[in-house]
């Protein structure tokens, strides 16, 4: 049973009220594949029958389920590169230089998806930093509880440490578990992960240093765009430094940041008094 225009309109509002996530119409092929291997699992006809079922019998677990699988999951160890070759290169020093030798550097990995980018800052700021464990504090939210569990477990699978991931790197703050690589325990311990919705008011997560909203914004309506910046902002220091995605800005969107060229890419700022 495939998917209704009723069936994917009831989609559609439940994960932009759930989420803010705009699913655009011409989008019933991804939740056909996103859902089908939910469907099977519940032993149902098709997406179209689970999407019923769940529309005519309102069941919060499976409703959660439906909106955590139409939320992009797509990672990758040091993606994109310019964002973290700019926080080694540029960003640590400045703020080491602005902080005192007792003052954490926090940084917040929004929307983590399975953990890889807030591991691959654990591992850069490791190797740059001497006793990193106790200087840096990394926050790793997401929407999804799936991911916010694989994010604290720190386990990841051979392709997915193929991807981007440097051989170096893999046996330095890797040990084989299995079929699976584990990251250092000292790693894992730099990382607190947990459950965050940005499109909803944010839970008290302190002030950051650096965040990285990467591959996020694209996701949502003007207006939620410019409320997740504001939030943002809320919870960094004056002197915070925010990286977006390659095909994300602020400019026409929030004009409260200051866009600034760090390396071969760039970063946001608060601007001053905002």
């Amino acid at each position: 049973m495939t998917l209704t225009a009723m069936g994917f309109d009831w989609v559609r509002q439940l994960v932009h009220r759930e989420s803010a996530i705009v699913l655009q119409p011409g989008k019933e092929y991804l939740v056909e594949a996103r859902l089908l291997p939910m469907a099977q699992q519940l032993g149902c006809a098709g997406v179209g029958e689970l999407v019923d079922s769940v529309r005519l019998h309102p069941d919060p677990a499976k409703t959660r389920r439906i909106v955590e699988a139409l939320t992009t999951n797509e990672t990758s160890w040091f993606r994109d590169g310019d964002p973290f070759t700019a926080l080694t290169g540029t960003v640590l020093p400045k703020l080491l230089a602005a902080r005192g030798p007792s003052d954490r550097i926090k940084i917040w990995s929004a929307a983590c998806s399975s953990g890889q980018e807030a591991y691959t800052i654990a591992m850069l700021l490791s190797d740059a930093l001497p006793h990193a464990a106790t200087r840096v504090q990394i926050t790793a939210t997401d929407i999804s509880r799936q991911m916010v569990e694989r994010t604290r477990a720190g386990r990841f699978s051979q392709l997915e440490v193929n991807r981007g991931l440097p051989a170096a790197m893999l046996v330095r703050h890797f040990t084989r578990n299995g079929n699976e690589w584990e990251i250092a325990p000292a790693l894992r311990q730099m990382v607190t992960a947990s459950e965050c919705n940005l499109a909803a008011p944010l839970p008290p997560l302190g002030l950051f240093d650096v965040v990285y909203l990467r591959n996020v914004l694209i996701y949502f309506d003007l207006p939620t765009k410019q409320a997740i910046l504001t939030r943002v902002r809320q919870l960094m220091r004056p002197d915070g430094w925010l990286f977006l995605g390659a095909a994300e800005t602020t400019l026409g969107v929030d004009d409260n940041w200051e866009r600034v060229v760090v390396g071969r890419g760039s970063a946001y700022r608060p601007r001053k008094g905002s």
